[in-house]
């Protein structure tokens, strides 16, 4: 039965437009933050000057050339702001008004897993963004993101992650850690194989995504990929979309790096091949690697618990549903 109309209508009911205007207002808000979300990779590769040549580095004194950040690593851009320390084994990125920092592996790699122990910008890190992933080059990249998004004191890192697979991402899913990523190094591992990508922070897998292309869905498999982190700022739209900016009083802001391992097949641009042969996809165990069930309870536990934001259950974005992969992962 409809409602009885009333044209004597009591006082309240006038406001009620204005309630509905605000609770709109903060839906909008909370999805815009996703939205700019989204610029980062963008915002990241234009912001970041990418530089290949493996002989561009610092040369270090003669008994530091066997250091890890020596040996793996060059300093790809802002080279006054980076340091490599403790004869190799240690590397900051740091970020003042000047410009910020970054730092590439010499090699290439077509599947693998790598571990990198990061300590976080402390204190009041709003403004700021941390990366660490994996991405190949050209307009068609594919790219594996970690991307620490620093917040005012007190507040949480947002740990976002997405896939992109021959330059279409969109995938993302944001995690809040279970402790404070600042105080102390933390590790965090990308496992990237024919079967899945699986994000790790300190060994606990936080997000599975898995090989869809039988349902239609590209696949990162074919394009050989580097490690890149860097520490730059994007106060116009990081940190509650811009309304917290970087506070440069506190810089230069600091984020370091020890610890790094990988067990991966490398790639060689000269011959166009891969280190690992075909026997070694059955063989390797890092190339048939998958999540098993414990393992897999462990993740959705994290999930429940941490995670504050999945495209597959984004409505606003993808009124049409979201992507087949969202049905496996």
């Amino acid at each position: 039965m409809p409602p009885i109309r009333n044209s004597h209508q009591p006082r309240s009911s006038k406001f009620v437009p204005y309630l509905g205007f605000i609770v709109f207002s903060a839906i909008f808000v909370f999805k815009l933050d996703v939205l700019i979300s989204q610029t980062i990779s963008t915002a990241r590769r234009t912001q970041e000057t990418i530089i290949s040549n493996p002989n561009i580095t610092t040369r270090p004194k003669p008994e530091d050339e066997n250091g890890t950040f020596y040996k793996q690593f060059i300093i790809a851009w802002g080279e006054p702001q980076a340091s490599i320390l403790e004869r190799g084994e240690l590397l900051t990125l740091s970020l003042s008004k000047i410009s910020g920092s970054g730092f590439q592996s010499r090699k290439e790699l077509l599947f693998g897993k790598i571990d990198m122990q990061i300590k976080l910008v402390p204190g009041n890190s709003a403004g700021t963004i941390t990366t660490y992933y994996l991405s190949s080059h050209g307009d068609q990249h594919d790219e594996v993101d970690f991307e620490f998004l620093g917040n005012s004191s007190g507040n949480p890192y947002t740990v976002h992650t997405n896939v992109f697979a021959q330059g279409k991402g969109d995938r993302e899913q944001q995690f809040f850690l279970w402790f404070d990523p600042t105080q102390d190094f933390h590790t965090y591992s990308i496992l990237w194989n024919p079967k899945s990508i699986v994000w790790y922070v300190d060994n606990v897998p936080i997000r599975e995504y898995k090989n869809a292309e039988r349902l239609g869905v590209p696949f990162p498999k074919n394009q050989p990929m580097r490690i890149f982190s860097s520490l730059w700022n994007a106060d116009a739209w990081a940190t509650q979309h811009g309304r917290v900016k970087t506070n440069w009083t506190l810089a230069p802001f600091v984020a370091s790096y020890r610890n790094y391992s990988v067990d991966a097949c490398f790639w060689s641009r000269f011959t166009r091949s891969s280190s690992c042969s075909d026997s070694d996809f059955t063989t390797k165990n890092v190339l048939k690697m998958e999540l098993d069930r414990r393992s897999r309870a462990r993740m959705k536990k994290v999930q429940k618990d941490h995670m504050v934001y999945d495209y597959c259950t984004d409505k606003w974005r993808f009124p049409k549903g979201p992507g087949p992969e969202c049905k496996i992962n």
